[in-house]
C-alpha cells in the first residue's frame, strides 16, 4: 500500500521555481489523498503491483503561470515514476497565501536560514 511517506520523500526532489529548496520543506504541500485505483491496467493479476490515485493541494511561494506550470510538470513527472502511481492530480490554491513561516526547519537549514545571525530568524 502506497503511503503518504512515500509520497513526500518523492516531493522532496520537487524544487521551488524561486527559492532552492523543495516544496515539502518550503511548506507547499496543503494535503495529499491516496486512494486505491479499481480501474488501473493489472488490477486483480497476481504479481501486478496494487496502481493508486494521488491528489496532491499545493500553495505556491509565488504565484505565477510559469510556476504552477513548472511545478505541476515536476510532480507529475517524479510521481510518475513510483511504479504504484497510476494517475496524479494537482490542485492548486490561492489561499490559504504562503509565507515564510509555512517553511519547516529542515527547509531553514536548506535556504541557510537558522544560525546565520545577519538574518531575521523565521519561526
Amino acid at each position: 500500500m502506497l503511503t503518504e511517506s512515500e509520497i513526500l520523500a518523492a516531493l522532496r526532489d520537487c524544487y521551488d521555481p524561486e527559492l532552492p529548496c523543495n516544496i515539502v520543506d518550503l511548506g507547499l504541500v496543503r494535503s495529499i489523498a491516496i486512494t486505491p485505483d479499481s480501474e488501473a491496467p493489472g488490477v486483480g493479476i497476481p504479481g501486478v503491483p496494487q496502481k493508486h490515485r494521488v491528489k496532491i493541494d499545493l500553495i505556491l511561494t509565488h504565484p505565477s503561470e510559469e510556476a504552477e506550470a513548472q511545478l505541476r510538470a515536476q510532480i507529475a513527472n517524479r510521481l510518475a515514476g513510483l511504479e504504484t502511481v497510476g494517475q496524479t492530480t494537482i490542485t492548486i490554491h490561492a489561499k490559504p497565501t504562503w509565507s515564510p513561516a509555512n517553511i519547516t526547519p529542515a527547509g531553514r537549514r536548506i535556504l541557510g536560514l537558522d544560525g546565520n545571525p545577519n538574518l531575521i530568524q523565521i519561526r
